[in-house]
């Protein structure tokens, strides 16, 4: 159900499965965000959303961005990590700088389905769905991306554990 009311902000948590752009009576971009059990409009833009978010756990989108180059070599339309710990990886629709730029969370998909002319319909875990007008090609080739980024990242911060139970098991000389 969605909640008339606008959210001064919003945290993106576990439960998030979409930050959406959407037009508003006046043409401005807001954003709805969809939970696994609700709907939330908010007044700003998506990439403004996420970046808040990463905010909220020590970054910034660009940190975020500039990570996943570091590790992968993406630099367009790169998936972003919100919170490895928590699991939380989105990826955009389109460039994030475009005001209509959409964020999808990698964990809740179930499918993606070609939809009518270049729109893609994408259906979650929960058995919700959302219609974006991007191309199907173009949606399947960013949840390969995010799901290469999410191993190589989730190996780094595998292997920097192991290393620090090594160093906690040692004894004291």
């Amino acid at each position: 159900m969605l909640n008339d009311v606008y959210f001064p902000s919003y945290e993106v948590t576990p439960l998030t499965m979409a930050i959406i752009a959407k037009h508003d009576e006046n043409g401005n971009i807001n954003t709805t965000v969809l939970e696994e059990q609700e709907e939330y409009f908010v007044q700003y833009s998506p990439s403004k959303v996420i970046d808040y978010a990463c905010k909220f756990f020590g970054s910034s989108l660009r940190g975020r961005q500039d990570g996943t180059r570091d590790i992968c070599g993406i630099t367009h339309k790169a998936p972003i990590s919100v919170d490895p710990a928590s699991g939380m990886y989105f990826f955009p629709t389109i460039a994030p700088t475009n005001p209509k730029c959409s964020w999808i969370a990698h964990s809740h998909i179930d499918q993606v389905l070609k939809g009518p002319d270049r729109f893609t319909k994408v259906v979650f875990n929960n058995g919700k769905s959302i219609l974006l007008e991007v191309s199907h090609g173009t949606v399947l080739n960013q949840v390969h991306r995010t799901a290469q980024y999410r191993y190589l990242l989730d190996n780094r911060l595998k292997y920097l554990q192991r290393q620090n139970a090594d160093v906690v098991a040692e004894p004291f000389a």
